[in-house]
């Protein structure tokens, strides 16, 4: 299964910067032996604990600046202190990967743990009313997320909730292994007093100690001690017999500075009886020692001080207020009016009960409510259409069909070859994965644009004359989407792809075809495809009415209309803001934008919201927080149909460098 292993020493005097250092990669190249998916690393430097975790290989974890940064500012931290280090070589059985919580050292409120195995009661080891996973420590401490609903996670929280109840690490373990089924190897610190337990309940931990007792390291195997003694640096005064079996039931406790250790059963440290030692009331409490969690970027982001845009977003400047261009340049959306639509309306309705428009219907919340005002309040006579390529999500199509029946609308659909469009879209992931590059994202939704060509041919096969689209605020401006393929022209509204200058257009076809002369990968069965979709969204005429051009996009309104006349629903797997939950692969492209440049389409939107003063900017940040989290039924419905390792596929999206 995983690989547990740890170097302890008295103080920074038993060992050298450099042979630390020696002996931990060697213990981890080791370890690695036992599991390849994801690792991490946990440092206490008799301050602070410094916690790393990635969705990587040990080997991609040892040559991480990150890692290196975590071991040497951690050694250097206090000279005569003791420092302990341990880290786990994780093989996925519980729990996914790239949720990062998942991964280990876990921490879990007093506790920093990592364990070896599989618990099958972890669910019945701590009371339903427990609270869940926290770090506390204030704002330099690491927070669990709700997502982190594994074994390993629920353990270390029954070992916090015993640790604070007894006040004895040793006996806490004791306890809950005596309740513990399954399989469990662990070693566990506490963050009050740097205190550390191993325990196991298979004997699949081995210890070795230096004859005067100033380090101390354990792994999961006898030859990575063996390994580590023949050619580590650290413990060259012992001999292979100086590793020492943790047998099955038995435990051994460590504390920081001291050159002995307590060996013995779990059973009789569970019932161990108190030390006798009474609280001081005029002592303070201890205080749990800060949870830094390390950063693989070089530094944080830099936010305009107006609107929410970081300083990654491409073609963004900062003035001397640190206000961005997009903000000093932007001018309010001025709708045309409703008098206005009523006017274009009135040129396409008809009374004798023909059809007189087509409207393109996702199933989101605009073109739900869209098709909802024609119908109602102007008494058009709309055809709806859709166009299913094979990421229309089920929720979308359950709303579809409520405002279709309800309204007494025809709904027209049209579906390829969805096997193929998704395996169009698995192989230019695929591709995009080979060499990423943020312009190239876009990519992947290429396979939606007959979109607008459906709309053109409804036309000539309806009689009709008018093609609406529920789109046109300039909320939904992304201006990103051609930032990343180096076009930094001011597009005020991206949708209307038709309405790009030529400039941009070349531009934008220059970039894409220099992208697929880079990566050959991209020239596969999606290739034509893909050209055909540049030309509808770009080329061929574009002469839909854009609803929202014409009147305001009141989103409470909107969301009271739909929930109270048509019982629409959002869909639960796609977070509480529902803004484009009707594409499936939204989730996905927003992932990717987050976790290489740091925002993500959300964060645009709420940018345009404060500059058209429908949100103040600190309850945009706290929006975009939530919005930017993972959506992760989105995701697993995404990698479902498209056919790919959602683990594999976001482990490397997250290992891929940061732009900021």
């Amino acid at each position: 299964m995983c690989g547990i292993f740890g170097i302890i020493l008295k103080d920074r005097s038993a060992a050298p910067k450099d042979a630390f250092e020696h002996d931990l990669s060697l213990l981890y190249k080791a370890s690695m032996a036992r599991g390849r998916d994801a690792t991490g690393l946990a440092l206490h430097d008799s301050r602070n604990v410094h916690l790393i975790r990635r969705d990587c290989s040990p080997k991609q974890m040892l040559a991480s600046d990150a890692y290196r940064r975590v071991v040497r500012e951690g050694y250097a931290a206090q000279a005569a202190a003791p420092l302990a280090a341990f880290g786990q070589c994780r093989l996925v059985t519980n729990g996914s990967l790239a949720i990062e919580a998942n991964n280990q050292p876990v921490v879990a409120g007093n506790v920093v743990g990592a364990h070896n195995g599989i618990v099958v009661n972890d669910g019945d080891l701590l009371p339903s009313e427990a609270p869940k996973t926290s770090a506390g420590g204030g704002t330099t401490a690491l927070a669990e997320t709700v997502h982190a609903a594994n074994d390993t996670t629920r353990l270390m929280e029954a070992i916090d909730g015993a640790l604070n109840r007894l006040g004895n690490l040793r006996r806490a373990v004791g306890e809950v292994f005596l309740r513990l089924e399954g399989e469990a190897s662990i070693v566990v610190m506490s963050r009050l007093d740097g205190a550390m337990t191993l325990a196991t309940n298979t004997g699949s931990l081995y210890f070795l100690s230096r004859a005067d007792g100033s380090a101390f390291a354990f792994a999961s195997e006898r030859p990575f001690l063996r390994r580590l003694i023949a050619e580590g640096y650290v413990f060259t005064d012992v001999g292979d017999d100086a590793v020492v079996h943790l047998k099955p039931g038995e435990f051994l406790h460590l504390v920081p500075g001291r050159t002995t250790f307590d060996h013995g059963s779990l059973t009789d440290a569970a019932v161990a009886p108190d030390s006798g030692k009474q609280a001081d009331p005029d002592n303070e409490p201890p205080v749990a020692a800060p949870v830094i969690r390390a950063s693989n970027s070089a530094g944080g982001l830099l936010r305009c001080t107006a609107c929410v845009l970081p300083h990654t977003y491409p073609g963004i400047s900062f003035d001397d207020k640190g206000v961005c261009n997009f903000c000093r340049n932007h001018q309010h959306q001025k709708v045309h009016g409703r008098a206005a639509l009523e006017q274009l309306l009135d040129k396409h309705r008809r009374n004798d009960g023909c059809y007189d428009c087509i409207v393109g219907l996702s199933g989101g919340r605009d073109s739900s409510y869209g098709l909802h005002l024609l119908k109602t309040e102007y008494g058009m006579n709309p055809v709806a259409y859709t166009y299913d390529w094979g990421l229309t999500t089920d929720q979308s199509r359950r709303n579809q069909a409520i405002m279709c029946s309800k309204l007494g609308v025809e709904h027209v659909l049209r579906a390829p070859d969805i096997a193929k469009k998704r395996r169009h879209v698995r192989k230019n992931i695929n591709a995009w994965l080979e060499r990423p590059r943020m312009g190239m994202v876009p990519l992947f939704m290429a396979g939606d644009k007959d979109f607008y060509q459906l709309g053109r041919d409804l036309k000539r096969d309806y009689e009709v004359d008018l093609t609406v689209f529920c789109s046109g605020s300039l909320l939904e401006q992304r201006q990103f989407f051609v930032g990343f393929c180096g076009v930094h022209d001011h597009v005020t509204y991206t949708a209307r792809l038709y309405g790009y200058t030529p400039k941009v257009k070349a531009q934008l076809a220059l970039y894409y075809l220099s992208q697929y002369l880079l990566n050959p990968r991209y020239i596969n069965e999606s290739f034509f495809d893909s050209v055909r979709s540049f030309f509808t969204s770009f080329l061929f005429k574009d002469d839909f009415l854009y609803l929202y051009e014409y009147i305001d996009w009141d989103e409470r309104e909107i969301d009271r209309t739909l929930r109270d006349l048509y019982d629409w629903q959002s869909d639960s797997g796609y977070g509480r803001n529902q803004w484009r939950m009707g594409d499936g692969q939204t989730a996905f492209t927003n992932y990717i934008f987050h976790a290489v440049a740091g925002f993500s389409e959300f964060d645009n939107f709420r940018s345009n919201q404060i500059r058209e003063g429908l949100i103040e900017r600190d309850e945009a940040l706290k929006l975009v927080e939530e919005d930017n989290q993972p959506k992760w039924g989105a995701l697993e419905y995404f990698a479902y149909v498209i056919g790919i390792n959602l683990d594999e596929v976001l482990a490397r999206i997250n290992n891929i460098p940061k732009l900021y």
